[in-house]
């Protein structure tokens, strides 16, 4: 019974120790009291004898500094940099870029959920509402999609020029440059309002806000640079472009061959030092009217005419595109979405030194304003698209299967139809969810990389789904085009946003968590910084003071996932009015908990290998998307005013996002190369079995039948779009 007692006593002090996560030298100093203290309770010390030298091992090893370093630290150390992968400035610049959010929160694996619900959401100034309703309500009206597309192949000159006076290339470019500064909120409603009536005129306004000219020079210009081209840019003089993806570099833009060499050389008529460009560029949009051409290109110096180093990496510099040398080829047409895209050349162009974003102090920092302004951008355009897309299938699709009938019923009414609609309806509310929750961030002064990708590639995935279960609903409606259909050109557009800023393939299969797991991780990039680390005793003191925090991080993580797993999330701790979601949160708190420590094992267990694991480290990428979006649902809800008739669509999605966080971990555990490490993990996260499922019936038939009449739920899920009477 002693034993026993002694045993449970033990037992409950780790967990206790290691749920509440105290620092790691308290561990064992708390056994050594409990073992004390049994001992003198109950007489017994030959029994205790082994445990209380294991103590005492403990306390040696954790306890005496140089001790601690000499047999424990500096082994690890060693080993941790055999096996760390190689990594380039590019990047290290690429891991470096934007800021870690709420993502860092998932990452802990207890997430504070008050930093997240008390967090006021972005509102519209009366300005930005007055733009959208006027201006931008006056541009979707003057689009005929169809006239676009199958006979003027463009937009018409008239919407080129209202664009312009509208200041729409402008609207990320502060008033002082004479553009609109508008928010982030803002910027993405209205993309998703010209998404909702023609793609090819979305395109054309969000690609100048977004990764080009305008951005980069925000960010890193000159002064000079900012006073003469930001108005241009603004008032429409200047149309931009920006050249980064050629015919030998797509997804590995580090890889560009286009080449740079500092010469002396002439300009103007003086001789000058400047730089001899050669280049080939594709897939540009905007490129084929572009006056000025952003372009990337890795400089070389080999008379050293500007400093030591002959290589200088990666550069970006601004061409107006009339420049002698500059070549602008043939259009493409992107699945027959006419918005402008085609190649563009340049061969033995001279420019000269202040042409380059920053001037001088811009050399070779060109993939680090690259990476930095995707961290932003890449969280507004496509996700505002998608939403779009999606919102406009809600109101259409679902009047569709309302007003459509089939052996005299409304086809929405059948349930082989409900499943489509359902997945559209909270598919929808999942997006814009997810929208709104990045826009706040931004507009709060984040540039969440890791966010940024989660959202573009999540996103456009259920722009897929949603766009594709409207098809199917729609049937010979969807797939005849004409001037009528609904959701022809949205199908068609779909796997260009795939495509298109990070293709998705890459960006769940290497960024999302292999840039996550160690921007998000608390300990993971101070190790990885210490490993690098030139000299050794700060290396050594770093990792050592990191690597037991860690330990200790390892320790709780699996107690407290043991722990809810073995109750299912219950009894942890929910925000205040939860109300109605609470077990979600409860469930969000296991998850968060799980993937904390599933993500250490794999890192630990893998080691630099991770990074040529593309499957599993996309399945933990999975894992770390939905604690997002889901988090961003219930934030969502919180934020509408928790109405009670948004439910359906919250439980759906919420449901559907769980079943799909346990089936990622599920076939990561089967997957992982030693098959009893996964076997033990799920054990501890899932002790009990697995518990979600996919949505059940009455969730889908509720979320439908949303739809399916005119309510103030479907006005709120679709609040936004373009919509007219005609």
């Amino acid at each position: 019974m002693t034993l026993l007692i002694t045993g449970l006593l033990i037992l409950s002090a780790l967990w206790t120790m290691a749920t509440l996560r105290a620092p790691y030298p308290a561990i064992p100093v708390l056994i050594g009291i409990l073992f004390v203290g049994v001992s003198v309770f109950t007489g017994i010390s030959l029994v205790l004898l082994i445990p209380a030298g294991v103590v005492a091992l403990l306390l040696l090893v954790f306890g005496p500094e140089k001790i601690r370093k000499r047999f424990i630290t500096k082994p690890l150390l060693t080993q941790f940099r055999r096996v760390l992968p190689p990594m380039s400035d590019t990047e290290q610049e690429a891991l470096n870029a934007g800021t870690v959010w709420w993502d860092a929160e998932l990452f802990h694996g207890k997430p504070r959920w008050e930093k997240l619900m008390d967090m006021p959401p972005s509102q519209l100034t009366a300005e930005e509402q007055e733009y959208l309703d006027g201006p931008v309500e006056t541009l979707c009206q003057m689009l005929d999609d169809w006239e676009i597309t199958h006979t003027d192949k463009d937009l018409p000159e008239e919407v080129w020029q209202y664009i312009k006076q509208s200041r729409m290339f402008g609207m990320i470019i502060p008033r002082q440059y004479q553009g609109l500064e508008f928010s982030a909120l803002a910027h993405s409603q209205v993309v998703m309002k010209l998404a909702s009536k023609s793609v090819a005129a979305a395109v054309t306004v969000m690609v100048p806000n977004s990764l080009g000219p305008a951005k980069l020079l925000l960010h890193y210009g000159t002064e000079d640079q900012k006073s003469y081209y930001l108005p241009r840019l603004a008032n429409g003089e200047e149309v931009p472009c920006f050249a980064l993806t050629g015919p030998e570099a797509g997804s590995d833009a580090t890889a560009i061959p286009d080449k740079g060499v500092v010469m002396h050389g002439s300009f103007n008529g003086e001789q000058t030092i400047g730089i001899k460009l050669n280049w080939a560029k594709r897939y540009i949009t905007l490129g084929p009217v572009a006056t000025l051409i952003g372009l990337a290109f890795k400089l070389e110096d080999p008379e050293h005419l500007i400093g030591d180093n002959e290589h200088l990496g990666i550069t970006v510099a601004l061409i107006p595109a009339d420049t002698e040398g500059v070549e602008i080829g043939e259009r493409h047409i992107p699945l027959d979405i006419p918005f402008q895209n085609g190649p563009n050349q340049g061969h033995d162009v001279f420019i000269p030194l202040d042409w380059i974003i920053g001037g001088e102090h811009g050399i070779g920092k060109g993939w680090q304003m690259l990476v930095e302004s995707l961290a932003e951008g890449r969280g507004i355009s496509l996700p505002a698209l998608s939403t779009g897309a999606g919102k406009t299938a809600c109101r259409y699709t679902g009047a569709y299967a309302r007003v459509r009938q089939q052996f005299n019923l409304p086809i929405g009414y059948f349930e082989g139809v409900e499943e489509p609609l359902a997945r559209i309806a909270a598919l929808t509310y999942q997006m814009d969810a997810a929208r709104l929750l990045t826009l706040q961030a931004i507009d709060a002064g984040e540039q969440p990389s890791v966010i940024s990708a989660i959202i573009k590639y999540h996103l456009t995935e259920r722009y897929r789904q949603v766009i594709n279960d409207a098809m199917d609903i729609q049937g010979g409606s969807g797939i005849c085009l004409g001037p009528n259909n609904l959701v022809g050109r949205a199908y068609q557009a779909i796997p260009i946003s795939i495509t298109v800023e990070g293709a998705n393939i890459l960006t769940r299969s290497m960024i999302i968590f292999g840039q996550g797991a160690i921007r998000c991780h608390p300990y993971i990039h101070k190790e990885i910084s210490a490993a690098y680390e030139k000299d050794p005793e700060t290396a050594l003191d770093s990792f050592d003071k990191t690597l037991f925090k860690h330990i200790a991080f390892m320790i709780g993580n699996t107690a407290r996932s043991l722990l809810l797993g073995l109750v299912r999330g219950r009894f942890s701790r929910a925000p205040p009015n939860a109300g109605p979601t609470r077990r979600i949160f409860q469930h969000l708190n296991w998850m968060s908990s799980a993937f904390a420590l599933s993500a250490d094992i794999a890192m630990m267990t893998l080691g630099g290998s991770l990074k040529r694991k593309e499957r599993i480290s996309a399945r933990l990428a999975d894992v770390l998307s939905e604690l997002y979006l889901t988090s961003a649902v219930l934030k969502h809800f919180k934020d509408e005013g928790s109405r009670e008739a948004d439910l359906p669509l919250v439980n759906w999605v919420c449901e559907n996002s769980l079943y799909r966080i346990q089936e990622a971990f599920r076939t990561l555990f089967r997957n992982l190369p030693y098959p009893p490490l996964g076997w033990i993990l799920r054990t501890v996260i899932f002790p009990t079995g697995l518990p979600f499922t996919v949505p059940k019936d009455t969730e889908g038939h509720a979320a439908a039948r949303l739809l399916l009449s005119p309510s103030e739920a479907r006005d709120r899920l679709t609040a936004g779009i373009y919509m007219t009477r005609d």
